[in-house]
């Protein structure tokens, strides 16, 4: 298990839930106009976006796109589009 991620207390114990399964659409990051200021990273209700080498990505097993990250960004660099996995 994954320890950065929320994971609830249920009748098993302790379990992740991977939300990316709920998605219809897929948050997409131009890092050309992404200026790293990490609004989308403190605004993902799930933790989904992570900072690796300097860039933001996002975990698609943890997104359940529900399109806060797209809202928030103040540049408009992530927008939310058709699904890219399963």
């Amino acid at each position: 298990m994954r320890s950065e991620y929320i994971v609830p207390i249920g009748p098993d114990g302790i379990y992740e839930i991977k939300t990316g399964t709920w998605r219809t659409t897929d948050p997409r990051i131009d890092q050309d106009v992404c200026i790293r200021c990490g609004v989308c990273l403190m605004h993902c209700p799930v933790g989904a976006v992570k900072r690796e080498e300097g860039r933001f990505t996002i975990d698609l097993e943890y997104c359940k796109g529900c399109g806060i990250c797209a809202h928030e960004c103040p540049k408009g660099a992530i927008t939310m589009e058709g699904r890219l996995s399963a």
